[in-house]
């Protein structure tokens, strides 16, 4: 559906919650990204120029490492400052779910584990009631992705 299930209440609450981690974007896009890369090898395989990182070290002192957390963090924050939008919202998000599925072949349940990834860094930088506040927002956006790649032939 092409309307957000969140009240008002729960925009300024989940962009509160976001803005916290945004913050030092660049640092906690890079620590999700290597917490993925460890505890899900598989996710890997999508990055030719990671393959061959083993190291949590040498992850976070990669250019392209750092540089792909706050690319994944930016366009989260542009989907954040428009949850009160649908039509903004699908605006970023459609076009990055097609790239996703058509160009880069990503797996779709890698959108879920990196938005699990965040709630979880959320939790414990910032407590339990941070994570509540964006875990609607995690939802939203998996469920739009999907939804894309649906329609994509998934």
């Amino acid at each position: 559906s092409s309307t957000m299930s969140l009240s008002e209440a729960e925009v300024q609450s989940a962009r509160g919650a976001w803005e916290k981690i945004y913050v030092d974007a660049e640092d906690n896009g890079t620590a999700v990204l290597i917490r993925m890369f460890t505890e899900h090898p598989d996710t890997k395989s999508y990055f030719t120029h990671f393959k061959g990182m083993d190291s949590a070290e040498e992850m976070k002192q990669s250019d392209q490492v750092r540089g792909h957390g706050k690319k994944v963090f930016s366009a989260i924050n542009d989907m954040v400052q428009h949850l009160d939008n649908s039509e903004a919202f699908l605006g970023i998000v459609t076009p990055l779910g097609k790239k996703h599925a058509t160009q880069l072949k990503i797996d779709p349940k890698n959108f879920r584990i990196i938005c699990d990834i965040i709630l979880q860094l959320m939790e414990e930088k910032f407590g339990g009631d941070s994570k509540a506040s964006f875990e609607k927002v995690t939802n939203e956006i998996c469920t739009h992705l999907n939804n894309i790649y649906k329609e994509e032939g998934w």
